[in-house]
């Protein structure tokens, strides 16, 4: 009884973990036990802790990690089948967790910082868009990616959102339509991802990635990644003269001259972050 008691008074384990490493966040999913499924309060413990890194000047580059053997399982399928039990069977909060996560992933892009993915396990539907979302990402070699929704009767609609701006369409839609996985070095071929470590030291090697871009102008990223996901999304004609627009502004910056006066000095940049 007292054993019995014991665990049932234990704290309960946060369900994301932020830890800093210099002035890089790392975000760790920790439901291992649910294969770190995107459950309604991990989407808003993710989407509350980017929404803080945003403006926090100490942060300059972000790590999404996982804990456990999957990196994420996507949805919470047992959560959201629980709400076939409303009156609208479901309708309504399928369509506020849906909005959600979509929002969540939409923080990612709009972050004014890189954020890396460090993906250690298997990544699928909602937990593959994941990865997709993230400006980077390394995967270990035992890692997966799969979008198997159609299996279950569920097309991975929200996932190709994020799938289909990373991949060519014939790969996404193969992904989307078989529902079969693809390994970490196919994701990489395709561009799902940057690279491929050893098993174990995916961790570290997005971490040093996140290291090097933290020793980036802060401006520069900020206004480059913001460029990058506008631009791709306009005609070339468009995108060509937004690009003028923003290599005009960034050239008045105060970083920029700052930047391209060391390289002329042959000196390290001292960045003001403007």
């Amino acid at each position: 009884m007292m054993s019995q008691t014991a665990r049932a008074d234990a704290p309960r384990q946060p369900i994301l973990l932020r830890e800093m490493f210099g002035s890089v966040a790392i975000l760790t999913l920790n439901r291992p036990e649910a294969r770190n499924s995107l459950s309604e309060g991990l989407i808003a413990e993710l989407a509350a802790a980017l929404r803080e890194i945003h403006d926090d000047a100490s942060v300059r580059a972000v790590v999404i990690a996982a804990n456990g053997t999957a990196f994420s399982a996507g949805h919470d399928i047992k959560e959201l089948t629980a709400r076939r039990r409303d009156a609208d069977r479901g309708r309504a909060y399928f369509a506020e967790i849906m909005t959600a996560c979509s929002a969540m992933m939409q923080t990612i892009v709009h972050l004014p910082k890189p954020v890396v993915a460090a993906v250690q396990g298997v990544a699928t539907a909602a937990g593959c868009q994941l990865v997709a979302s993230c400006d980077l990402a390394v995967a270990s070699e035992a890692a997966t990616f799969a979008t198997p929704g159609v299996d279950i009767g569920l097309f991975c609609s929200t996932p190709m959102v994020a799938l289909s701006r990373n991949v060519p369409r014939k790969q996404a839609m193969a992904m989307l339509l078989t529902g079969e996985p693809i390994s970490s070095t196919t994701a990489r071929d395709i561009g799902l991802v940057n690279s491929v470590v050893v098993a174990g030291n995916e961790r570290n090697e997005a971490i040093a990635v996140a290291q090097k871009l933290a020793l980036k102008s802060a401006y520069t990223i900020k206004i480059g990644k913001a460029a990058f996901y506008r631009q791709a999304e306009m005609s070339l004609a468009g995108a060509y003269r937004y690009a003028v627009e923003v290599m005009t502004e960034n050239m008045m910056a105060r970083d920029a001259e700052e930047g391209i006066g060391a390289f002329i000095e042959k000196r390290e940049p001292k960045w003001q972050d403007r």
